[in-house]
């Protein structure tokens, strides 16, 4: 669940959005470790699926793999709010007993998109296993109760990634498969929140 209130400071801990459900087997995070920098970016030590985007592997812990969209379609994006900082996202995300972790995760100040789990493998964000199977996550750095973490860079970006990935999946561009946290079925988070821009962000995504 949100807390009431965003951080002063941007190193302030918090507990991150939970998602996926905790299932399947876990590994080691060496490589994970070995490949992150410290520094808000990782090594594009391995192919990402987005143009762009900065490889910054999840445990393996924190997802299932699969080989989508094969073992299951793929027919919608579902859209996060961290309620935490880029770099401490991907850091959760690096952490095996964190039993979560998203595709994509989109920086704040400038757009910038670290990939954390591929496209093929079921990541755990949604808390949902069904809409897990089905979906892209995608968080976004900041929190829902300050508007000012959805800055232009940031619809821009996210919203070039959401149309490639609907692209890429035949999924149709509109509020029935480009989904916020909140409509996930069983969920308490509230998920972009009041201050996420949705008629802005479609229109994006459709080149408007």
């Amino acid at each position: 669940m949100e807390r009431p209130s965003s951080p002063r400071l941007p190193h302030t801990r918090r507990s991150l959005l939970r998602g996926g459900l905790a299932l399947g087997a876990a590994a080691g995070t060496a490589l994970a470790g070995e490949l992150w920098t410290g520094g808000g970016r990782a090594s594009a030590a391995t192919t990402v699926d987005y143009p762009g985007a900065v490889w910054a592997p999840a445990s393996t812990a924190n997802y299932t793999a699969s080989n989508r969209p094969t073992t299951y379609a793929i027919d919608m994006v579902v859209i996060h709010v961290t309620q935490e900082t880029f770099a401490d996202t991907i850091t959760l995300f690096q952490d095996p007993a964190h039993a979560a972790a998203a595709h994509y995760v989109v920086r704040s100040a400038d757009g910038a998109i670290d990939q954390c789990v591929h496209e093929h493998d079921v990541a755990w964000h949604a808390g949902n296993w069904d809409y897990n199977t089905r979906s892209i996550g995608i968080e976004h750095e900041g929190w829902v109760d300050d508007a000012s973490w959805f800055t232009d860079a940031m619809y821009h970006a996210s919203a070039a990634l959401t149309a490639e990935i609907c692209g890429k999946y035949g999924i149709p561009k509109d509020r029935e498969h480009i989904i916020g946290h909140v409509q996930v079925p069983g969920t308490d988070h509230t998920d972009p929140g009041p201050n996420w821009d949705w008629v802005r962000y479609i229109r994006l995504v459709n080149g408007g």
